[in-house]
Parts: structure tokens; C-alpha cells; sequence
């Protein structure tokens, strides 16, 4: 069989499990404009293991009768390509572990697809929390275990009837894809916020507002499909419990 795979993530975990499978991977696309992973690892991929990883192109069209025959891709300067191949696997683009989250009916945050939380992890349903996979579709295991251990507070206050507050909206805008926790409370605990970026930026600012007002600046030394982004939560009291949403931008300046 001769492959085509959609990276999202590492380009070389798919591709291994493809061809363990006794495929032939004949190319991996993406459509963003580099692949979400280190140059080290896409070079791997194009040079030792003899995988072509076309960036900023997206499949457009499934060729065959009865069967695939190939793939019809644009790329981002209008050029389109036909890839041969019997077989298509989409990876990579993932999202939470949210089924329970969603059947529950519990508010789902449009960035993550997961839950909204606050910073202490509270959901939208009084007494349910959320952490790890549940949350966000691609983290380490630390984390999960952080965000696990930081709970546990929360947890215990709602034992002992504490009150569950409504917290204030959080939203992020492009190149940003998502954050998370994704509602603020201005007396939550200090859990810094995970973000992700659709763009490679050298330097960029993390501003926080609300309102117009400016409650958090913060430098960076890179940001990176591939990377966590990491805002502190140093600004959190500064928040008006009953203003507006909360903004997160990323940009040069």
C-alpha cells in the first residue's frame, strides 16, 4: 500500500505507525506554513526516512472509481499537485478527550473543544472539575499531573461548601488557537495558562485586556506551533468581576 498522511503533530509518529504497518508513505502534508514540529525532526523525516513533507498545501480532492487512486492538493500559491497513492490517513489534528464533557452538557470552550474552566479548574456544573487530556488535545503528562495536584485545593473548598463562582470569559485572537483555563475569577490560585499559536513569531508580546485597560504584558523569546505557550497569572486579581471578556493577543509589538 502507498500512503499520504495529514501531520498535525510530529511528522515522524505517523509515519512510522503507517509503515510499520508495511505501507509506503509516498508524501505528509500540512496546511500551515511550516510543520508543527522541530526543523530537526521534519529534516529526519524528508532525508533518512525518505518522507516528502509539503507545507502550506491542502487536499482539495479524492481520486478513483471503486477505489483511491491518489489525492488532489492545492498549495497556498495556487499551484495543485496529484499524489498517487491507495490509501489516506488524517492524523494530528486533535482534540480533547470531551465526550463525557459534551454528553454531560457542560459549557465546551470553542477554542479547545474541551471544557471551560476557570483557573482553579471548576467547569461550567458546580462540583466538576476538569484536568489533563480532558482539557486540551496535545499537553505532556506533567502537565496533566500539575494541573492534577493544583485541583485538589478547589476540590476540597467545594467539599466544604464553597461557593461556585461564574468567573469571567477568557478568549484569545489569531495567531493564537486557544487557552487554557479559558474563564477567569479574580480570586483564583496561580495555575500559569497554556496557549498555542497557528504562527512562528521571534519576541512576540502576550497582552492581556479587558475592556480596553491593559492588565498584563509579557515578552517572549519564541513562539511555535509546536510549543506550549506559557502566560503567567500574576495580572488574575486585577480582573473586574463584572466587566467585559478578558482578551489575550500575541503580536510584534
Amino acid at each position: 500500500a502507498r500512503s499520504w498522511s495529514a501531520p498535525r503533530a510530529s511528522p515522524t509518529r505517523p509515519a512510522a505507525t503507517v509503515r510499520a504497518a508495511g505501507a509506503v508513505v509516498v508524501a505528509m502534508l500540512t496546511d500551515l506554513p511550516r510543520a508543527r514540529t522541530t526543523p530537526t525532526r521534519a529534516a529526519d523525516a524528508r532525508l533518512r526516512q525518505g518522507i516528502p513533507l509539503l507545507t502550506g498545501a491542502t487536499v482539495t480532492e479524492l481520486l478513483g472509481h471503486a477505489r483511491l487512486s491518489g489525492v488532489r492538493v492545492r498549495h497556498r500559491d495556487g499551484r495543485t499537485a496529484v499524489l498517487p497513492c491507495d490509501t489516506v490517513v488524517f492524523t494530528g489534528d486533535f482534540v480533547p478527550d470531551h465526550e463525557l464533557a459534551r454528553r454531560g452538557g457542560l459549557t465546551l470552550d470553542t477554542g479547545t473543544l474541551g471544557p471551560a474552566v476557570d483557573g482553579s479548574l471548576r467547569t461550567s456544573r458546580p462540583g466538576v472539575f476538569a484536568v489533563g487530556s480532558v482539557l486540551h488535545p496535545v499537553e505532556s503528562a506533567a502537565t496533566a499531573a500539575r494541573e492534577g495536584a493544583h485541583v485538589a485545593g478547589a476540590v476540597l473548598e467545594t467539599l466544604a461548601g464553597a461557593e461556585h463562582p461564574e468567573g469571567v470569559p477568557l478568549s484569545v485572537g489569531p495567531p493564537l488557537r486557544w487557552i487554557v483555563p479559558n474563564r477567569v475569577t479574580p480570586a483564583e490560585s496561580g495555575l500559569p495558562y497554556l496557549l498555542r499559536t497557528t504562527a512562528s513569531l521571534t519576541r512576540p508580546l502576550l497582552q492581556v485586556t479587558q475592556d480596553g485597560r491593559t492588565l498584563h504584558r509579557q515578552r517572549l523569546a519564541r513562539a511555535l506551533p509546536y510549543r506550549p505557550l506559557v502566560l503567567s497569572a500574576r495580572w488574575t486579581h486585577l480582573v473586574d468581576p463584572e466587566g467585559g471578556p478578558v482578551r489575550v493577543t500575541l503580536g510584534d509589538r
